[in-house]
Parts: C-alpha cells; sequence; structure tokens
C-alpha cells in the first residue's frame, strides 16, 4: 500500500508582501495566488483601503511587494 495516497497534501497558501523602506516600520500582507493577484472581493473593507494604501505607495512607503508562501496553513 502507498502510504502517499492516504495523506491529503497540504494546501499551499501564498500572499502578497509589502516590505516597509524604513527600517522598524510595519510591512503588511494579503492573501493572494501564486502569480500575486489578491482577491480584492474576499478581503474586509479595512483590508481592502490598507491593499490599495499599499500599493500607492510603493516606492516611498513599501518595497516592491513579493509573492510569498503564508506562514499559517
Amino acid at each position: 500500500m502507498d502510504v502517499s495516497t492516504l495523506v491529503a497534501p497540504l494546501a499551499v497558501r501564498f500572499e502578497l508582501r509589502f516590505q516597509p523602506l524604513a527600517q522598524g516600520a510595519k510591512g503588511c500582507a494579503f492573501p493572494c495566488d501564486a502569480a500575486g493577484h489578491v482577491d480584492m472581493d474576499a478581503l474586509t473593507d479595512a483590508a481592502r483601503e490598507k491593499y490599495l494604501y499599499a500599493r500607492t505607495v510603493v516606492g516611498r512607503e513599501f518595497m516592491r511587494p513579493a509573492v510569498a508562501v503564508s506562514a499559517t496553513r
């Protein structure tokens, strides 16, 4: 019997991370797909506002965002 068929694979989740330019400042992250597309309809109103803000200030407050595997599963 092949054990791999008995264990369900873990779903890989991704997030789009905005790292701060200023040392000590906080970054932010949003759930996305592997290509970095964020489903804005799935975000809360507050998260959507923060996401749109983060996109607007890339280069001034945040580095260019990067897709990463989410720490939460």
